[in-house]
């Protein structure tokens, strides 16, 4: 049987780059070919971090061949298509996350023809957001155990 080679684009802002999302990446990896991790900027918000952002993650990917860490702008379907992507990945934590993300996967369809798989959370991972890590690191807490290895600052 011939394999068609598959890349898959897991987009988000990222803010920061958790354990969580780290998982979905490296799940992404067992289903595609390729992974791309996009870090979706909106030009009319400046966020003067996601450098710093792409930057460590770029560090955490450094020896996978097989993933790439870029920034982009605009629509996530228009930047699946210019990346080659042939479907995206979503992570899901809950039942209200599975409602949000299977209703943007269908107009994401709608729109492109691009499919989205959504990978659940494992559940050791499923209480891990961006937000909860911000919200913990404005009141002073360690963050770090709520962040992949070589992501312990951005600065």
């Amino acid at each position: 049987m011939t394999r068609k080679y598959k890349t898959a684009l897991f987009a988000g802002t990222f803010n920061p780059f958790t354990i969580g999302h780290k998982s979905i990446a490296d799940r992404a990896l067992k289903i595609a070919d390729a992974l791309v991790i996009g870090f979706g900027v909106n030009p009319a918000k400046p966020d003067p971090d996601s450098v710093a952002r792409v930057a460590a993650v770029k560090r955490l990917y450094a020896d996978n061949p097989r993933v790439t860490v870029v920034q982009y702008a605009g629509l996530t379907t228009e930047f699946a298509r210019e990346c080659g992507a042939d479907f995206m990945v979503r992570g899901v934590r809950s039942v209200a996350d599975f409602e949000y993300e299977r209703n943007l996967a269908d107009i994401n369809l709608k729109i492109s023809g691009i499919e989205t798989v959504l990978l659940p959370a494992l559940p050791e991972l499923s209480y891990v957001s961006s937000s909860m890590v911000r919200e913990l690191e404005a009141n002073g807490v360690d963050i770090s155990p709520y962040l992949p290895r070589f992501i312990s600052s951005y600065e």
